[in-house]
């Protein structure tokens, strides 16, 4: 048995997350995309998808009741990530007020996953994805800020220590509460092995409990996963579940050494060892992606106030029309200064200092008349 800890994650490097995939066009109400399984990788993750959501409907013939089965889907998916991403009692206020067609628009493709029919019944199960900008400025408008990208996946394989032994691919409590937690499409993407005939196959308990570093290879780089953990856990002395994980991730250092015991929530009910255990682990990973993404937006700002200048000719016809266009670049935004390098009757050459990108600048310039381009000569400034 392990010795007690406090259970942390110490964050030692930062390092950005990836972009999330860009949104498909929209669809309404049936007119939905289909999609295939996802043939990238087994599993699947984004902020926006929702894996695993089932529907069961009778109607007078399975292709009515499918037809009502994949609004239905849309509409149990789509409250399903609003309590992901902003709360449950957001969820249960749109309950009272949205309709199935209001929900459409936000829906970007549907996958089955697995579907059975018989005569007058549909039964299914989908990952349903939405659109992230939608859904992004759909959500701020209830103070619920959705990042943009997702940190890179953890790999977990949980491995229980039941009195009987250990235990792996077998089903256990532990193993269930992180296949529960669906924590794929979390903002730290917390990926569960399948535990399909592949899995089994490359990996037994006894290589996963010695840290057997190249079959802990092979199933990472199935998953396309950059972390991998091996989360053991056993019931400890006195009752709750004693959790150890320890190793590298992308977000830094994991050294959890832990008991945790059931928990009573807000409404009553009471969350097992297992299931405190795990939403636990997936917070402190989403604080410390939070922490990381404020350190890159910082550097971004930074990167983006330091002052940058630019050599460029000022074509003019006459002392007034130079100090025209003096005046208007000094009155575009981000530009801090002018300086005068030469000036003759026919132009002037000036080093343009202006902070943040030269994309904007040409866009600010835009704003007040000006165009800058770039000719064989160089750059040029002059009058729309």
């Amino acid at each position: 048995m392990w010795k007690v800890g406090t259970g942390i994650l110490n964050v030692i490097r930062m390092l950005q997350g990836r972009a999330v995939a860009a949104a498909l066009a929209g669809f309404l109400g049936l007119a939905a995309l289909i999609l295939p399984a996802m043939a990238g990788g087994p599993v699947e993750t984004s902020i926006f998808a929702v894996q695993g959501v089932e529907v069961d409907v009778t109607s007078t013939d399975a292709s009515s009741a499918k037809n009502q089965a994949l609004m239905d889907v849309q509409v149990k998916a789509f409250f399903q990530l609003v309590e992901r991403l902003g709360s449950a009692e957001l969820a249960a206020q749109l309950k009272e007020k949205f309709k199935s067609e209001d929900i459409a628009p936000f829906l970007r493709s549907l996958s089955i996953e697995k579907e059975t029919s018989a005569p007058g019944r549909y039964i299914g199960t989908f990952t349903v994805r939405f659109l992230p900008a939608k859904m992004q400025k759909f959500l701020a408008g209830y103070n619920v800020e959705v990042p943009s990208q997702q940190a890179d996946p953890v790999l977990v394989i949980p491995v229980f220590r039941s009195p009987e032994g250990p235990k792996l691919w077998e089903d256990n409590p532990w193993r269930q509460a992180w296949i529960d937690l669906k924590g794929e499409q979390g903002v730290v993407p917390i990926i569960i092995p399948l535990g399909d005939l592949e899995d089994t196959e490359a990996l037994a308990t006894a290589d996963a409990l010695n840290g057997d570093a190249v079959k802990l290879e092979a199933i990472r780089k199935r998953y396309d996963a950059p972390s991998l953990l091996v989360a053991q856990a056993e019931p400890a002395e006195g009752g709750g579940l004693h959790v150890f994980i320890e190793g590298d991730t992308k977000l830094g250092r994991v050294n959890i050494n832990k008991v945790y015991v059931p928990e009573e929530t807000g409404d009553g009910t009471v969350l097992p060892a297992e299931t405190a255990a795990v939403l636990a682990f997936q917070k402190v990973l989403n604080k410390a992606y939070q922490a990381q993404a404020v350190t890159v937006a910082e550097a971004q700002a930074a990167k983006n106030n330091t002052p940058q200048s630019l050599a460029v000719t000022v074509p003019f016809n006459s002392p007034r029309e130079w100090n025209a266009i003096r005046s208007r670049i000094l009155n575009t935004p981000n530009v801090s200064a002018v300086d005068l390098s030469s000036l003759d009757f026919g132009g002037a050459v000036i080093r343009l200092v202006y902070t943040r990108s030269l994309e904007e600048l040409q866009g600010n310039l835009e704003r007040v008349g000006l165009s800058l381009t770039q000719g064989g000569g160089g750059w040029l400034i002059q009058p729309m």
